[in-house]
């Protein structure tokens, strides 16, 4: 979220409010000026709730890939949205990072899954018996 807010930043920066207008962001301007208010393109705020942790770690790790995909297609649909070139280049290692970070949780899911099959360890509640 930092790299985005930043690249908004700078994209924004030294826009007057007649920029704001004509990029149909004049409530934006009008509330925030040139501060970055968290929302999500339709203006909705962003919230904490967003986030899922059920203290499972399968459906935990389950939740992290799934959140890990919905940026990387949100990069794609930005990338889609642009022609500056800079814009591009930061989505486009946004985009990367996203498919590693997909790639790792799904590494970790599989290793918590196998532990959990061989283990007599009680996990959250769970026992698995040999």
């Amino acid at each position: 979220m930092e790299m985005i807010a930043a690249l908004v930043f700078k994209l924004v920066d030294g826009a007057s409010c007649e920029d704001f207008k004509e990029a149909g962001w004049e409530g934006q301007f009008v509330q925030h000026n040139h501060g970055l208010f968290w929302t999500d393109a339709n203006g909705i705020p962003w919230s904490a709730k967003y986030i899922a942790c059920l203290g499972d770690p399968i459906t935990d790790l389950t939740e992290d890939m799934a959140a890990e995909q919905k940026a990387r297609t949100t990069y794609e649909h930005l990338i889609a949205c642009t022609d500056d070139e800079c814009v591009k280049d930061t989505l486009r290692f946004l985009w990367e990072r996203e498919v590693v970070h997909f790639q790792r949780f799904g590494e970790m899911l599989n290793t918590v899954q196998e532990w959990m099959a061989n283990s007599k360890h009680c996990w959250m509640g769970h026992r698995t018996e040999k």
